[in-house]
């Protein structure tokens, strides 16, 4: 299908149109930045709001991202869903396959699932993911998740993604405070102990609210006194919210059942109001379009460096004496960014 034709098929809302572009996007086909672009000029009219799902493997991300799904179509709103899966190192595709793991939700003309693969990208998030998630947004979907692989503290990438990021914790994932490193706990805006039906949630729970508290320098506030329990309310937000901050709610859920969801639906309320209020939102925004634009740049001068110079060439003929330890491969950059700026390599 031209890019003409798929211009067309967005315009009609057409989801076959809308899975051509992602595709044509994925792989980075002539045309692509054309669509992009047609894009960016949409974005914004549907008050679409961007959520990240994060989480070790084996948490129920995915099963929580149905119930949210199943939660927002409830209140009448369209779903898209860029679900960032394994590469399959022999076709390069998509492992997993969350669109089968979602089965529930996936034949909802107003619900779209992508499952894209990762393709080695740091963090487990594609080069592609906010692009396909700008589509998603082009085309109307008022929600959009993208719903991570879960490699561990690499999940960084997915806070430039998202307005707010879910990290999801799970409690026979081993050791708590394992689950706890400085990089992933300082990403998340909600925290959801999932499975809490299960043996050792409750402690999970507590050592979350303990990290948290260290970070804001009030460790024991969530901690009852062993002669008193927390409240309901309590141990369901994570505490009351400051006017003037965020303050990470700790929440409980059964995704298999939807026990627990419906908070989750309130706290993604709350925090998308929060940043709304506080401004913050239109910063992450920039910040986020900020970070796109530079992506971009980085993406066509290696583009231009592979079709436009000889600097892969001059790599291959200067790799024996880096493989002899002749020449370190610095001097090799070095020597061939020496030639990229004074034109000899072309």
């Amino acid at each position: 299908m031209s890019v003409e034709r798929i211009l067309e098929g967005l315009a009609r809302r057409e989801p076959a149109a809308l899975a051509r572009a992602i595709t044509l996007v994925e792989n980075q086909r002539d045309g692509f930045e054309r669509v992009l672009s047609h894009a960016h000029g949409l974005l914004g009219r549907s008050g679409a709001r961007r959520i990240g799902i994060t989480g070790p493997p084996g948490a129920g991300k995915s099963t929580l991202t149905e119930a949210l799904i199943q939660r927002f179509r409830a209140q009448g709103l369209s779903v898209g869903v860029v679900a960032v899966d394994p590469t399959s190192p022999f076709t390069g595709g998509a492992l997993l396959g969350d669109r089968i793991r979602m089965e529930s939700v996936s034949l909802d003309p107003q619900v779209f699932i992508r499952s894209m693969a990762t393709r080695g990208a740091h963090g487990g998030l594609a080069t592609t993911t906010e692009e396909v998630a700008d589509l998603l947004e082009a085309f109307g979907f008022q929600r959009i998740i993208v719903e991570t692989v879960g490699v561990g503290q690499t999940e960084l990438d997915i806070a430039r993604t998202a307005e707010t990021t879910v990290l999801v914790l799970v409690p026979e994932s081993g050791d708590g405070i394992q689950t706890l490193k400085a990089g992933v706990m300082e990403i998340a805006d909600l925290y959801v102990v999932n499975k809490s039906d299960r043996a050792g949630a409750d402690k999970l729970r507590q050592e979350v609210e303990v990290m948290l508290g260290i970070r804001r320098g009030n460790a024991f506030r969530h901690v009852a006194p062993h002669h008193a329990q927390p409240t309901r309310s309590d141990r369901r937000t994570g505490g009351s919210q400051q006017s003037d901050s965020w303050e990470p709610p700790v929440l409980a859920t059964v995704a298999s059942t939807g026990a627990g969801v419906d908070e989750l639906a309130a706290a993604l309320d709350r925090h998308h109001a929060y940043l709304e209020a506080s401004g913050q939102l239109g910063e992450r925004r920039r910040r986020r379009l900020a970070d796109r634009t530079r992506a971009v740049l980085e993406r066509g001068v290696r583009r231009w460096l592979v079709e436009a110079t000889r600097a892969e060439e001059l790599l291959r003929q200067r790799l024996d004496e880096v493989a002899d330890g002749l020449r370190s491969p610095y001097d090799v950059a070095a020597e061939i960014l020496d030639q990229v700026k004074t034109g000899v390599v072309k």
